[in-house]
């Protein structure tokens, strides 16, 4: 087996730095040098499921960087928009209600 030289994503060592070694290593190395590297899907795909799960899960704060990732990743603003408004419908009105303000946020911020 080969060793996985890795994307160079540093979010776990940028978010944690030498406080918590297990999750800069598994964040970093593992979610995204590896699961996200992953032929199965298209990364637009994998933005979109993980913006599904945390807003079913109402994990705002982890969907500031996701839905900022999904649109580097080319999902459009339209496509976050009615994803978010589908998904009020499915995983509760305050989940997509809390997406969609973070969405415009970063729209607003990054506009």
């Amino acid at each position: 087996m080969t060793e996985n030289t890795g994307t160079g994503w540093t979010g776990g060592k940028n978010a944690f730095g030498d406080f918590a070694s297990g999750m800069v290593h598994y964040t970093d190395r593992v979610l995204f040098d590896e699961v996200w590297e992953r032929e199965g899907l298209s990364k637009r795909d994998r933005s979109l499921v993980t913006v599904a799960a945390l807003t079913a899960l109402g994990k705002t704060d982890q969907l500031k960087f996701h839905l900022s990732f999904a649109r580097q990743n080319g999902v459009t603003d339209e496509e976050l928009q009615e994803a978010l408004l589908h998904l009020a419908f499915y995983s509760g009105w305050p989940n997509g209600m809390g997406a969609t303000s973070v969405l415009k946020s970063i729209v607003e911020e990054q506009d």
